[in-house]
């Protein structure tokens, strides 16, 4: 699970007359956080000229103006092809980034629409899904720089040893939370059991991925907007860069299929899969490449149980049943996932 599915933090009220000014965008009216499925802050903003969303890039990650501006561009180029999207609106000079007190913002038009899971989707739908995901991954082909060489080095995949330390220590911290309760006992259980199906492959893990290019990097339900069933907008570009593409298939996969027992709806992952080979490109080999690095890196994820015990954060604690559920589901139905993906 992405962690800019993880509600944000409080808001910070943003200098609304300086920021709406540079943009000549009119007098603020109302301003409302907007909370669902964002790690930056954003607002819905009504002024006398219209209806915006302002978002305040903070997540020191991405929160870079150059990186920012790039995110900016591609979508204003991907807007040019007919990619739906919400590219931001120019201030007075023609810059789309705003920068008051040392924070970044911009100002993007309003999206009227809803977030859709898989589950809501049907079997044409979901086909329509894999498809405009292919569809991003050729044209930021054709509107992004050529990636540099070294950018497009892919990390090596997860050491199992030193996963094996992290459960030790995770355990032990489990072991250390007072007073107990039953967050701990199922982290408990999910990491002594994640330790056994370590053990049982660790000989499975995968050499380094292939085919990079540029990615959206956060392809998941609350950053893509329908209006009625078709697709409207895809939001949140921040991590925009340069990834195994067939990689952001299957993650995205795995975020807008899976069900609440920790499961995926495989004739929706089939449907999707087939539509976004077509569209991108990718061959049956890759995809089932990338989904066996997907699945690696799933066993060797503990991001949710580190902010919880590392950093007393348990805003995605609530995630944390079905995701680790699933990593367990994949392992034991792996090759019905795998032809779910290639067939």
């Amino acid at each position: 699970m992405p962690r800019s599915l993880v509600p944000p933090s409080a808001p910070h009220a943003p200098p609304l007359n300086l920021l709406l000014r540079q943009y000549r965008a009119g007098t603020a009216l109302a301003c409302e956080p907007v909370a669902q499925g964002l790690l930056n802050r954003g607002y819905r903003l009504r002024t006398t000229r219209g209806r915006y969303f302002l978002k305040h890039h903070f997540d020191p990650e991405t929160a870079h103006p150059a990186a920012i501006a790039r995110q900016h561009r591609a979508t204003e180029r991907l807007a040019g092809l007919g990619v739906p999207v919400a590219p931001p609106l120019p201030r007075a000079d023609g810059r789309t980034v705003a920068e008051v007190g040392g924070h970044a913002y911009a100002l993007h038009p309003w999206v009227e629409g809803r977030h859709r899971h898989g589950g809501q989707l049907s079997t044409g739908q979901c086909a329509r899904l894999g498809r405009l995901l292919g569809v991003v991954h050729a044209s930021l082909e054709r509107v992004m720089p050529a990636p540099a060489r070294e950018a497009a080095e892919t990390a090596r995949s997860a050491d199992p040893r030193d996963t094996f330390a992290l459960i030790d220590d995770l355990l032990g911290r489990v072991r250390g939370h007072r007073p107990a309760d039953s967050f701990d006992a199922l982290a408990r259980h999910r990491l002594l059991e994640r330790r056994a199906l370590l053990e049982r492959h660790a000989d499975r893990r995968p050499p380094s991925g292939s085919s990079v290019g540029w990615v959206h990097g956060d392809f998941h339900p609350f950053n893509l907007l329908y209006r009625g069933n078709a697709p409207a907008a895809i939001v949140d570009w921040d991590r925009l860069g340069v990834r195994p593409r067939a990689e952001e298939a299957v993650r995205a996969a795995a975020i807008f299929f899976v069900r609440p027992a920790g499961t995926l709806d495989l004739a929706r992952v089939r449907a999707y899969a087939r539509a976004y080979r077509g569209a991108a490109g990718a061959t049956p080999a890759q995809l089932a490449a990338a989904a066996h690095r997907v699945w690696w890196e799933r066993l060797n994820d503990f991001w949710m149980l580190r902010w919880h015990y590392e950093r007393d954060d348990t805003r995605a604690d609530s995630q944390f049943p079905a995701t680790s559920a699933l990593a367990v589901w994949w392992t034991r139905e792996y090759d019905a996932v795998r032809a779910a993906f290639v067939d």
